[in-house]
């Protein structure tokens, strides 16, 4: 079930997540991995790395609803509690500002890169839902 799910997902992609895919496919941004649209437990994955325990989600304007706020808290502690560190990006950020997404992107892929620790509560740049 998940993964005919997770395929219909890649095939209908956003233009943020196909503007960021076309940016890690095929190991061409800094020789890592990622996957598009991953299973993992519950939950399907916008973008997974294991080598590196990152995920990054690529998020519309529905993530700013109370409930689907709640739920991805939920989300981003259930992936924490399996030693995952999550960035979350906007589809405005990513649409807008891909240098800037791009790059906190390379810094969690460089060695000793600046979280160490998840993100508090998996937030990439600039998305918040306080």
């Amino acid at each position: 079930m998940y993964l005919e799910f997770a395929r219909k997902l890649r095939r209908d992609s956003t233009d943020a997540e196909a503007k960021v895919w076309r940016q890690l496919r095929s190991r061409q941004f800094g020789g890592a991995k990622f996957r598009r649209q991953h299973p993992l437990g519950p939950y399907i994955l916008d973008f997974y790395c294991h080598e590196h325990s990152l995920v990054i989600e690529v998020d519309g304007g529905q993530h700013y609803d109370k409930d689907q706020a709640r739920r991805d808290v939920e989300r981003t502690s259930w992936l924490e509690a399996r030693g995952l560190r999550i960035l979350r990006f906007s589809n405005l950020e990513v649409l807008n500002e891909i240098e800037s997404v791009l790059e906190r992107i390379r810094l969690e892929l460089e060695p000793g890169g600046p979280s160490l620790e998840p993100s508090a509560r998996g937030r990439g740049t600039s998305l918040r839902y306080d």
